[in-house]
Parts: C-alpha cells; sequence; structure tokens
C-alpha cells in the first residue's frame, strides 16, 4: 500500500498585530529618518518641512486605501491579488514586480543608511560591513519568522521609544527663526525634496504583505492605521524640532543628522544617538527582508519557477530570502549612494502606490473612502510626475 503524499510545507501563522505593527513600523522607521532630514534641509532648508507634511498626506491615503482593501476580504488579499480587481493579469504581475525592485533597491539603501552611521564611528571597510550586515539579517530569516517577526518586535520598541525622547527633548529649544527661509525657495527644490522624503514614508505596506502568515488577516488593516498614524505623528514632531532647534546649516552638515543634533544640544549623547540609528536600520532591514523575500517568493509561484517558490518544512522561502539579499548586496557594489538608492527605490514604489489608490477607488464604497483613494491616487502622481517634470 502506498503512503499518501505528504503535504507542501506551507507558511506558518505566527504573526498578530503586534508583530504586524512592528512589522509597518520597523520597515517604514529607519534609515529614512536618521538620514534624510540632514539631505532635505540641505536642498530646501526650513521649506523641506513643507515636503514632509505634503508627503505625510500623500503617504496615508495609500495606507488608508490599502488598509480598506484589506478590510474587504475576511481571509486577508494576497500582495499579488491586490491589483487584479482593476488590472489584467500581465500589468497585476508588473505592478508586482515593480514593487519587488523597489524593495530590494530598499534593502540596499537601507545598508547604505548604516554605512552613513558607520561612518560617525569611524568603522572601516564600509561596504564590507553593509554586506556583513545584510547576510546577519538574512541568517536570521532563514531560521523562521517567529525568530524573526519577535526580534523585529524588540527591535521596533528599541527604536520608537528612544526616537519620541529625543522629539521631545529637543522641542524647548526650538527658535523659530530657524523655521523660517532666509531666502526663496525654488519649485524644483521642493520637488526634489519630496521624493527623498518619500523614502522615510514607504514600507507601511509590509504590514500587509505576510497575509498567510497572519493568524486573524482583520488585524491588517487595523496595522495599517496604527502604523500611519504613529509615523507621522512621530516625523512631523521630530523634523520641525530638529530644523527649529538646531538649524538648517547644521543638519546638512552631518551624515547623521539626529545625532548631531543631540551632540550639539545635550553634551555626549551624538554617540548614544548614532547607536540607536544602527538598531533604527536594523529593524527597517529586517522588516524589508521579510516583506521582500515574501512578494519574490509569491511571483515566484504565479510565474511557476519552481525553487523561488519553494519553502521549507519550516514554512521558510528560503530562495527567495537568497535571492532577495544577494541581488541587494551586489546594488551596494554599483552605488552606495544613499541619496541614488532612496530615489530609484521610491520612484519605482510610488507607481504600485497610485495602483493601489486606483483599485481602492474602483472598489464599491462609501463617498469617504473614494475621496480618500482619488486624493492619494492624485497627490502620489503629482509628486512623481512633477519630480521628472522638474
Amino acid at each position: 500500500m502506498e503512503n499518501p503524499a505528504k503535504a507542501a510545507p506551507a507558511y506558518r501563522k505566527s504573526l498578530g498585530l503586534v508583530e504586524l505593527v512592528s512589522l509597518g513600523i520597523g520597515g517604514t522607521i529607519g534609515s529614512g529618518i536618521f538620514v534624510v532630514p540632514g539631505i532635505a534641509a540641505g536642498i530646501a532648508g526650513p521649506a523641506s518641512l513643507l515636503a514632509w507634511a505634503a508627503v505625510a498626506l500623500s503617504a496615508s491615503c495609500v495606507a488608508l486605501s490599502l488598509a480598506w482593501i484589506q478590510a474587504r476580504s475576511p481571509s486577508g488579499t494576497p500582495f499579488l491579488s491586490i491589483f487584479e480587481p482593476v488590472f489584467p493579469p500581465l500589468a497585476s504581475g508588473a505592478l508586482a514586480t515593480l514593487y519587488l525592485v523597489s524593495s530590494v533597491f530598499g534593502i540596499a539603501t537601507i545598508a547604505a543608511g548604516l554605512g552613513e552611521y558607520f561612518t560617525f564611528f569611524s568603522v572601516p571597510h564600509v561596504l564590507a560591513a553593509e554586506i556583513f550586515v545584510i547576510m546577519a539579517f538574512l541568517g536570521l530569516n532563514l531560521i523562521g519568522i517567529a525568530l524573526s517577526s519577535r526580534t523585529e518586535v524588540v527591535l521596533a520598541a528599541a527604536k520608537v521609544v528612544p526616537i519620541v525622547i529625543i522629539a521631545v527633548a529637543l522641542i524647548p529649544f526650538i527658535q523659530v527663526e530657524n523655521l523660517v527661509p532666509t531666502e526663496p525657495v525654488a519649485l524644483a527644490d521642493i520637488l526634489a525634496v519630496a521624493i527623498i522624503v518619500f523614502w522615510p514614508y514607504t514600507g507601511f505596506e509590509i504590514s500587509a504583505i505576510p497575509v498567510e502568515e497572519t493568524r486573524d488577516p482583520r488585524a491588517i488593516s487595523r496595522a495599517l492605521l496604527i502604523v500611519m498614524t504613529s509615523v507621522c505623528a512621530i516625523y512631523l514632531v521630530l523634523n520641525t524640532a530638529l530644523i527649529g532647534a538646531v538649524g538648517s546649516e547644521a543638519l546638512a552638515a552631518s551624515p547623521a543628522p539626529i545625532a548631531t543634533a543631540a551632540g550639539i544640544l545635550f553634551t555626549g549623547a551624538a554617540p548614544l544617538v548614532a547607536l540607536i540609528g544602527i538598531v533604527t536600520m536594523f529593524s527597517a532591514l529586517n522588516a524589508y527582508i521579510i516583506g521582500t523575500s515574501r512578494v519574490l517568493q509569491n511571483l515566484g509561484g504565479r510565474f511557476r519557477i519552481p525553487r523561488l517558490a519553494e519553502l521549507t518544512p519550516r514554512g521558510t522561502p528560503k530562495a527567495a530570502l537568497v535571492v532577495s539579499c544577494i541581488l541587494a548586496g551586489c546594488l551596494l557594489f554599483f552605488s552606495n549612494s544613499f541619496a541614488l538608492l532612496a530615489s530609484i527605490a521610491v520612484v519605482t514604489t510610488l507607481v504600485p502606490y497610485i495602483a493601489i489608490c486606483l483599485v481602492a477607488l474602483r472598489l464599491p464604497g462609501g463617498l469617504r473612502e473614494k475621496a480618500v483613494a482619488g486624493l492619494g491616487a492624485a497627490l502620489t502622481a503629482a509628486i512623481l510626475v512633477l519630480y521628472f517634470a522638474f
């Protein structure tokens, strides 16, 4: 008598609301907030705060649209299926592939951001250190989602609390004159800032990617709302406090602006804040590796690429994890420029973001949902189009 065929390995349902929120916050609050404030201040000075506010509105509309899409399905909507209600299969696959490209660039961007802070500590062989960290988190994720998600919870908590403390501590030092531009700022500069500022706001969608590993898919939409509310509040308060407390020029002159700001105002604080920045980027790197590998594994199944579609008995997408990290590492050999990598990551992310809003706009729903989706599509498209126009 023949033995029954063994069931194919499947993802394990290990994620609850806390883990999903940690993944979203982990993916969003990362290298961007510890590097971009200096770049943005150098381009547009205090006027860069306008870009932070505009992008917060755009990203929030996308997140709300995605939350609405997820809430419509009791079992959750896999990432590759999000675009299918509006776009034909080929276009849906192309959008998912474009998002995959952005995610791989995202891993490389976070690693490059780590390099900026390694430089702050005078770490030798920065590129080798960046590759080592990627490989270390690859090893962690190969063990399984239970360990990597628990790690993400710890890292997310370890970064959010200090960042909030830093923002609150800087508020008493704000000087109004630092928030007022001393000379006119060109529209092209604001748009250039908007693209680079969008990078710190991306990553929230990672909460909605591991649907097959979520115990209760209804938690996905709640996680997205919690993530974006937290992120927008932290970013807007922190950037206002940074520019108001130390001025745009001091931020622009540093590869680690938050550490520099803390060091100017609080003696001896800079190394500690820089260390917090590194922990923050560890969290973001782990979250991006989780999200990227799941999208790649799903695409491997969709396009019938056996090795990429396979899962280990632990429910781990081993091949997709390895390929994702190797591709990101290779990107760093071509360019270790944080600004360049972040710009490419954002541009390739915004197109799927616009598509998510269009899907939400076309689905049956009330006026409020359609207004949010329409605003998200319009704002995100405007940022993308005007960036290339100028």
